[in-house]
């Protein structure tokens, strides 16, 4: 599998010729987009818009062929695949070394927009207004990027591909709120896990629920699981699975005569004083003052 360190040795790779900047690029695919085939990792972010004709654009875990009108964010050190892409219709692809954002407020900013820890099968589907939204300021960054660079130009450029990032952050909401049959039968499915997690078998488990777990049988990344169940619920992932715990704890105290530390074990907690931790934050009392509360 091949990594890419630079910009500049990927086009060369596919017979494309240097970039005007060596850590910022901006490709255009008409009917095809030559950028390779077969698996690769780079040390850039990746931006793309396309729709595709024939050819699977694929990256993380998920094999998935794009329908029309989908974008992708792929960050450093993700595993990307192409095979045999040909577009329909125009479409882009932004590639910005992660250098390039050193001392810009987007270098932090950037790791707060999820959708780049999101699965293939969990790609951007743009309506025709919405497309409108993103080429215009993809335009803006193409007549800034053909520009001799001057002391303005990183700021300009760096400031549009925020804005790209902000109206796919505005975007993704649309689609979970447009898909909400979709999400409903997640948050169903969902708690359903949870409730096999704790059924009969589960003494043999031993072991604590987690994101990972819950989004790997959901076949979703956790990211996107705990996003959408946030844009459903108001609550995270993880929040979920605690407010769970408790309420299966609470249960255990006021109807076992197991000790704590018993429960707490039964639970899946290695140790005592988180579980109790955890407890105490969620309903304010130590499991001890609960249990003589409610015994």
């Amino acid at each position: 599998m091949k990594h890419y360190k630079s910009i500049t040795e990927m086009r060369r790779d596919n017979g494309l010729g240097s970039p005007e900047h060596p850590s910022i690029c901006l490709h255009r695919c008409t009917s095809t987009c030559p950028m390779g085939e077969g698996e690769f990792t780079t040390d850039f972010y990746i931006i793309g818009f396309k729709k595709l004709h024939k050819g699977q654009f694929l990256y993380g875990r998920t094999k998935y062929d794009h329908d029309n009108g989908s974008m992708s964010f792929i960050k450093p050190g993700q595993l990307v695949e192409l095979r045999n892409i040909e577009v329909e219709e125009d479409g882009f692809f932004i590639f910005i070394h992660e250098d390039y954002l050193n001392g810009h407020s987007l270098r932090e900013e950037i790791g707060r927009y999820g959708f780049f820890d999101y699965e293939a099968n969990e790609a951007l589907h743009l309506s025709p207004r919405e497309e409108g939204f993103i080429w215009n300021l993809y335009n803006l960054i193409d007549v800034e990027y053909q520009n001799n660079p001057d002391e303005y130009s990183r700021n300009i450029m760096l400031t549009h591909v925020d804005s790209i990032l902000k109206y796919a952050q505005r975007f993704y909401k649309r689609q979970f709120v447009n898909r909400i049959d979709l999400s409903g039968k997640v948050i169903s499915k969902f708690e359903h896990l949870l409730n096999d997690w704790f059924g009969e078998d589960y003494s043999g488990n031993k072991k604590l629920p987690t994101v990972a777990a819950m989004a790997s049988r959901l076949n979703l990344s956790s990211r996107y699981l705990s996003d959408l169940l946030k844009q459903e619920t108001g609550k995270s992932a993880i929040e979920l699975i605690h407010l769970y715990l408790i309420r299966e704890a609470k249960d255990r105290l006021k109807s076992r005569e197991q000790n704590i530390s018993e429960i707490a074990f039964e639970l899946g907690f290695d140790s005592l004083s988180y579980f109790s931790r955890l407890f105490k934050k969620e309903t304010g009392y130590s499991p001890n003052q609960f249990k003589k509360i409610v015994n």
